[in-house]
Order: C-alpha cells, then structure tokens, then sequence
C-alpha cells in the first residue's frame, strides 16, 4: 500500500508514530509522512534540524515532509498558534509539497491535536483516498478536563469541527474501548469505530541494560520511577502530596521526561523541601528509558480525576508492563483496570495523594520475589494483549479494510 501519514509530531520527536512508520516499511509498504518542524516539547525547533534539515527527510525508508508551523510554548494563545500553524500549513501547503504523491490510504495519528484531522481529511479528498483517524486523546472533553479551554461556545465549536472530521474518515480508530462510545457522540456511523490500543514496544523488555550513569546508585531502599511527559493530565500534585507523606528515606521518586509543568514541579518540590527525595534527571530519548528503568523497584503512571482520563489507557502503562517492574497506578478507570486485570501492581484512586503513599509503602513491604510475580504478570499481559506484532498485523488489516470500503463506495456512486 501507498500509506500517507498526517501527524503534527514526527521523528526525531518521540512518538509512536515513528515505530509505525518503520514497521510500514518493513512490511513493503510506500510511506510518505506530513508533519510540522521538530519542536516538542521545548518549543524549539531542534537545532539538529536547523543546522542540517536535508538529513532529517528520510526516515527508515520512509519520507519526510514538513510544513512551517509557529513553535509550541507556553500559555494556550501560543499553543493555540502553534495547532492552528500546522492546520493552516496541512491545507494550503500540503497539497503543494505532496504534489506527485500517490496514496492509497491517509493514516492520521492524533495523540492532541485533533486538528490534525482537517488537513488529512481535505488531502484524503484531493488524493481520492480514505482516511484512517486514530484518536489517542479525545477532543473537545481532553481541552475541558485540563482546562485550556472553559468556553461552552468554543467546546461547541471543537465537537462540531470533530463531527466534520469523523464524517470523513472511512474509519475511527480509539486507543481505549472506553473511547469508543465517546467517539460515537461526534461519529456519523457507528459501524466505522474500531478498538485499537497502543502497543506494548520490545525495547522495554530489555531488563540487561545497565542502570543509567545520571542516577546514583542505592545499596539499600526503593525507588519508584514515573517516565514520561510532566503535565497538566499526570497531577503531579498529587503525586508530591503523596512523597511528602512518607516519612521514609530509604524511598525516592525519580522522575524522568519534561513537559508544560516541568518548571512548576522542580519549583515545587524546592518549597516542599523535597529535594533529598525526588530527582529530575530531565528528557531522555525512548531508546534511554530502560536504563532508568532499571534503578526502578516500581513504575508509576498517574492521570487527573476527571471522566475523560478515566476513559484513557496511558501510552506508558504497556511499556510499563513490557519492562517486568510492578506498577503503581494512581488513576481511574480503564487504565486502573487493565494493571488490576494483569495482576500487575497497586493502584488508587486519581488524586488520592494519600492513597498513592499507602500503595507505594505496600509495595515496598513485599518480598523481592513477590515483586518479581507482578512485574512477570504484567509482562505476559503486554504480551497478549498489547504484543506489537499482533497489534501491527491488526493495523495492517484496518488500513486493508479502509480501501475495501472506498473502493465499495465509489462502485456503489458510480452505479447510482
């Protein structure tokens, strides 16, 4: 197949998308990639590409095109610019810099934006192609929930462009079963959704990796590791509510990644005076996180209350069950189900900082060999049920199924 990728996000960024991308070509697949100017999450384009940009077209066989966009920062008007730069850039330029470019399915990839879509549904339409929308964040309910946007007009206006979206795409794919009844209220047809999770990547089985030379070695104690993007949705709150609750030396927090609060949380972990407790070595590439990994007795991932996110499995919670640690969850719903159905760890409520704290003192009190079970559960969970080659077999065949149904439809049109 000819696969066209719409993603505002792209290598050298760190994202699915490019294991996917990778995996298409491996497979014999043509694939052409749409995306903006590596920015994220700093909000500046990477120097990397601004000295050399011609080395950043190709990717594992895949190519590359990139629209200009304004760089993210922080503040929601300058987020703002920078989704509507990529729109804007998607619609008029795209057409343009993909001239020539057969494509037999459009693949979006929406982690957030939503607005992703626009583009990829008008370049599905100039390309006579179907498009394939996989949502990953829920839009306009993920914008309420972390309070970018409290307008019920604008909300409105976010549902009604979703519906213009998912109207044109031969398929909408959702990370979580739970997504898919939301997905529903914006969808035109049930009949086009489709279950389809993140999968659980190999990288983090790699349990021989040795321990990363940025975190100081301990002889004795226990040390839980949260990975990831440090923002509004992971209620760091909480999570510091919860380490200022123990009074226990022998346990600390690592907290590895960058995002929107990062400046907030090292300026709250000062006032709190936990600086003896929490390390922030900063942003690593994914390639890095199994030797942070493995300093770590436990795994966190922790999400904000609020119904959106509870209908959210975290990206991080397969790799998390990839690794073979125990995982703590503080969170709702299906993410908090799927580490209780594997057997895999502890979790609490979203936002129960005290909560968190007695979870992470049980852990803790367990036997080295109780430990090892649940991390050995959690890694034959991934596997079976977030196994990449099945997951990758599963996509292969979605995207098969899209140009079945375009190819049905335009029979049926040209028959009427």
């Amino acid at each position: 197949m000819r696969i066209l990728v719409v993603s505002q996000y792209f290598w050298p960024e760190n994202f699915r998308i490019n294991d996917l991308a990778k995996e298409w070509v491996q497979r014999g697949h043509e694939v052409t990639v749409l995306t903006g100017l590596p920015n994220y999450p700093d909000g500046k384009v990477f120097d990397a590409y601004r000295y050399q940009p011609t080395a950043f077209t190709r990717y594992e066989g895949a190519r590359v095109i990139r629209v200009p966009l304004a760089p993210r920062s922080s503040g929601p008007a300058r987020l703002a610019l920078n989704y509507l730069s990529f729109l804007v850039s998607g619609v008029v330029l795209g057409p343009w810099y993909l001239r020539g470019v057969k494509a037999d399915v459009v693949f979006v990839f929406e982690p957030s934006p939503a607005t992703v879509g626009l583009p990829a549904v008008w370049l599905g339409k100039i390309k006579k192609a179907p498009v394939v929308f996989w949502a990953l964040d829920l839009w306009p309910e993920t914008l309420a929930a972390v309070g970018v946007v409290r307008s019920p007009r604008i909300l409105g206006w976010v549902g009604h462009m979703m519906r213009f979206i998912y109207k044109r795409c031969t398929l909408v794919l959702g990370q979580s079963r739970s997504f898919q009844e939301s997905i529903a209220k914006y969808c035109d047809s049930p009949r086009k959704i489709r279950y389809f999770p993140s999968w659980a990547e190999n990288l983090f089985m790699d349990q021989a990796a040795p321990p990363a030379p940025e975190i100081p070695g301990l002889d004795k104690g226990f040390t839980v590791v949260f990975a990831g993007n440090i923002g509004e949705a992971q209620d760091m709150p909480a999570v510091l509510d919860a380490v200022q609750l123990i009074d226990d030396p022998s346990i600390r927090w690592i907290i590895v990644g960058d995002g929107r609060k990062s400046a907030w949380l090292q300026s709250e972990i000062s006032k709190r005076g936990l600086q003896d407790k929490v390390l922030l070595p900063g942003r690593f590439p994914v390639e890095r996180m199994p030797s942070f990994y493995a300093h770590a007795d436990a795994l966190l991932v922790s999400l904000k209350r609020d119904p959106v996110f509870s209908m959210t499995i975290p990206g991080k919670v397969q790799s998390y069950l990839m690794a073979g640690i125990p995982l703590l969850g503080m969170l709702d719903g299906e993410g908090a189900a799927v580490i209780r159905e594997a057997a895999a760890g502890l979790t609490c409520d979203a936002g129960d900082g005290p909560g968190l704290a007695k979870a992470v003192l049980a852990l803790a009190a367990m036997s080295p060999e109780e430990r090892r079970q649940l991390g050995l559960n959690g890694q034959l969970y991934a596997q079976k049920e977030f196994g990449r080659v099945q997951l990758m077999d599963r996509l292969e065949a979605l995207l098969s199924e899209a140009v079945r149904i375009s190819k049905a439809d335009d029979v049926r049109e040209n028959q009427i």
